[in-house]
């Protein structure tokens, strides 16, 4: 029999445009395995869904779609496509040494720089953009952060700093991939 999960995220599903890519990068340089891909067609209009193991049993998915409503200039940036920094909205994947080592070996031998690399204090986070213009994150924790819910309740109307985190290696804008940044200007 098999058992199914019950709790925490199945998956996470974003937008793509070139499915090619994206599996490359998720598959290949990422090492997590497309373990499902379903595809609808309505007509001339079809849409595919794959999904990657992100090692866990739970996934990432990623949308391609055609004709089934959506605007022909959407943006996958949910960042930067949504007017905010590049690294606001990103996916943070769980990894140990090992894990984050293998990424960046891979991703150095497809000549895939990293956008930076942080000591958060409680984890080391290696972060690359996506070639959808999302931000992913290798997040290796070291001490972890504190589990304190009340500490954090108070804190969601502070404005003091408490983030002192450090560079290892810092923004590297050839790690863009092509992507900005920072969001366009839009006109109000």
């Amino acid at each position: 029999m098999t058992e199914f999960r019950r709790t925490g995220i199945h998956h996470v599903a974003y937008a793509c445009r070139d499915i090619e890519a994206t599996r490359h990068f998720y598959e290949d340089l990422m090492g997590m395995p497309l373990v499902h891909t379903e595809i609808k067609r309505e007509g001339d209009s079809y849409f595919r869904h794959l999904f990657f193991d992100t090692g866990d049993g739970s996934c990432i998915a990623f949308f391609q779609v055609s004709g089934m409503g959506e605007s022909s200039n959407y943006s996958t940036q949910i960042s930067t496509g949504n007017g905010l920094p590049v690294w606001v909205n990103h996916v943070a994947f769980a990894a140990d040494e090992e894990r984050t080592e293998s990424v960046r070996q891979r991703m150095t031998e497809d000549d895939v720089v990293p956008f930076m690399e942080v000591d958060h204090g409680w984890c080391v986070s290696l972060y690359y953009i996506d070639p959808n213009g999302i931000m992913v994150e290798m997040c290796r924790d070291t001490s972890g952060f504190a589990i304190d819910p009340e500490l954090a309740t108070e804190r969601m109307t502070a404005t003091d700093n408490t983030d002192h985190s450090t560079f290892l290696s810092p923004m590297d804008l050839e790690g863009l991939r092509g992507f900005d940044l920072l969001p366009a200007e839009r006109d109000s």
